[in-house]
């Protein structure tokens, strides 16, 4: 594996972070429902964990309420379950397979917790980023170690590497000031 291809491998994981945090700060809500709000939502389902719009059918009936209609009836107890405990400040209302969430008013407070939230996703993509980081460098020093590549050579690497990794942590504390914005002017 050359250089190039290895550095082209890490910018493509430091990427992956970046899309996963975006995925993340867009299920915060800022005021309007979205079937988004409920993308980290995961249900232990048929043994496994699966996200909730594998089990279920989410829908926006009005700009204030979510629906979400659960295919399997054995599991809308899980599903409400999660969504309580998904820190997300929603209490789903159980009616029959179906449970109505009503979203809450955004005060002060709940704004507060979205962006402690949202930090919090930040800071998850930010240590996503740093094992990518560490895999680059771990990568060069036994490139340089086996002999493949030079002192000067891993040093240079190493340095774009870093600089890869500046960027993009750069780019995650834009994102997270951008959403901040978002909640608390809303």
């Amino acid at each position: 594996m050359s250089e190039g291809t290895d550095l082209k491998e890490l910018k493509r994981r430091m990427d992956g972070a970046i899309a996963a945090f975006k995925s993340d700060i867009a299920s915060l809500r800022t005021g309007r429902a979205s079937a988004n709000i409920l993308d980290p939502v995961t249900i232990e389902a048929y043994g496994s964990r699966m996200p909730l719009n594998q089990v279920a059918n989410i829908t926006v009936p009005e700009p204030r309420m979510l629906t979400v209609s659960v295919w399997d009836k054995s599991m809308v107890g899980a599903v409400e379950r999660a969504i309580r405990e998904s820190n997300l400040g929603l209490n789903p209302i159980v009616d029959g397979q179906n449970l109505r969430i009503p979203l809450p008013e955004l005060n002060e407070e709940r704004r507060r917790s979205l962006v402690k939230v949202a930090h919090e996703y930040a800071e998850k993509a930010k240590v996503a980023i740093r094992h990518v980081r560490r895999d680059g460098m771990d990568g060069l020093k036994k490139a340089e170690k086996d002999g493949v590549i030079g002192q000067d050579e891993s040093r240079s690497l190493s340095e774009r590497v870093q600089k890869m990794t500046d960027e993009t942590i750069s780019e995650i504390d834009r994102l997270l000031a951008d959403k901040e914005k978002e909640i608390m002017h809303v």
